[in-house]
């Protein structure tokens, strides 16, 4: 039998995990969280102006009409979250994203693409993409006086983790993540790339070490009762992961094939799968934090998404939630982080769930009295 490529990272990982789970398997019915992170990238594949443009509108058409058909346990839209690559910044195009995530059903964070250009090209390329994005387009969010954004390192390539250090070049790049406002990571899972992380099915805490590539590789498990105050108040923690379902899918195959939580025209949503993310997704106590990744401007996944296929998954959600008597939150990848917190500090994270989980906007900071922001 032969094995996904680079299954020796994460294998051992997954195997231990589906042990520790069927050992001791939690008590009482379970709350799901679900987040779809894109990597929203219009001008991939050499797209000029013209396409990429009708790639942001064909989202802004239909999305829309998708995301208002159905409820969660709250009453609440699926909200999407548009992750941005800085080096694809065009204004109109974030207008666009931005005039969802006004609608209560996206929000924006940040995606980059790099190779080897050095820290401060890195950090100039990232505050400024930052401050545009809040500024601008009163996008992410104010906390405790910085600018907070979520991240995906383009071609998986975080921390320096591919051979040769290829696409990032930076072994302290976590360190400089937490320096300049992010929240959490939600890179992985990358599965069949050598960029893959052994910790698996886990919300874990990542500690760089400046001199060596990869640190998320392994890090503590995010516990409930972790904390005592705020998420990002002590960052020598480490940098917050909030990793994707991983695991060996079998249905209607000969061979294994890799299941990583992507949803592609090649690979739709089905209840199968929804199974298989309930059952390995990320768990903190007992609430299963379910991160999905696409890439959704390309083609051959959009024109899939867009006429059937998310419609697909939230019925399968739906149907499998419903089926295990399960409740359901639809939350972008910020609302899910602070999910995570208020269980960290053992507080019902879906009391108060609209004022509690909304985006802190610019315009929100600017109404604020005193310039202080309030989440």
């Amino acid at each position: 039998m032969k094995l996904p490529r680079h299954a020796e990272l994460w294998l051992p990982g997954y195997l231990r995990d589906r042990f520790e789970r069927w050992t001791s398997p939690a008590a009482g019915p379970m709350r799901v969280w679900l987040a779809i992170a894109d990597h929203y990238e219009p001008f991939v594949d050499g797209a000029d102006e013209k396409m990429a443009t009708e790639r942001v509108e064909l989202w802004s058409r239909n999305w829309p009409s998708i995301a208002e058909s159905y409820r969660d346990s709250a009453g609440r839209p699926p909200c999407y979250t548009f992750f941005y690559p800085q080096e694809q910044y065009r204004p109109h195009l974030i207008d666009a994203l931005a005039e969802m995530t006004r609608a209560g059903i996206g929000d924006v964070e940040i995606h980059i693409h790099h190779d080897g250009e050095g820290e401060r090209d890195f950090v100039d390329r990232m505050s400024g993409f930052r401050e545009t994005l809040f500024h601008k387009h009163e996008l992410l969010r104010k906390h405790q006086g910085q600018i907070r954004f979520g991240f995906i390192h383009g071609n998986w390539a975080l921390d320096n983790s591919l051979p040769g250090g290829r696409y990032c070049g930076l072994n302290n790049e976590i360190t400089l993540l937490q320096q300049l406002g992010c929240y959490a990571d939600f890179t992985m899972p990358c599965g069949n790339s050598p960029a893959q992380a052994r910790t698996v099915n886990q919300i874990y805490w990542a500690v760089d070490d400046p001199a060596k590539p990869k640190s998320y590789d392994r890090g503590k498990s995010f516990r409930a009762g972790d904390l005592a105050g705020d998420l990002a108040a002590d960052p020598a923690k480490g940098l917050l992961m909030i990793s994707g379902p991983l695991g060996i899918r079998w249905a209607g195959r000969f061979v294994p094939r890799i299941e990583k939580g992507e949803i592609a025209g090649y690979d739709l949503p089905s209840r199968y799968r929804v199974q298989r993310w309930l059952d390995w997704a990320p768990r903190v106590g007992n609430d299963i934090f379910i991160k999905l990744f696409t890439h959704g401007t390309q083609e051959r996944n959009s024109s899939a998404l867009l006429t059937g296929g998310l419609s697909a998954l939230f019925e399968a959600v739906e149907a499998e939630c419903g089926h295990r008597q399960w409740p359901f939150f639809y939350v972008s990848c910020w609302q899910m982080y602070q999910a995570i917190g208020a269980i960290g500090r053992r507080e019902d994270p879906v009391a108060g769930l609209t004022s509690r989980l909304e985006p802190v906007t610019y315009r929100a900071a600017s109404q604020a009295q005193n310039g202080k922001v309030h989440e």
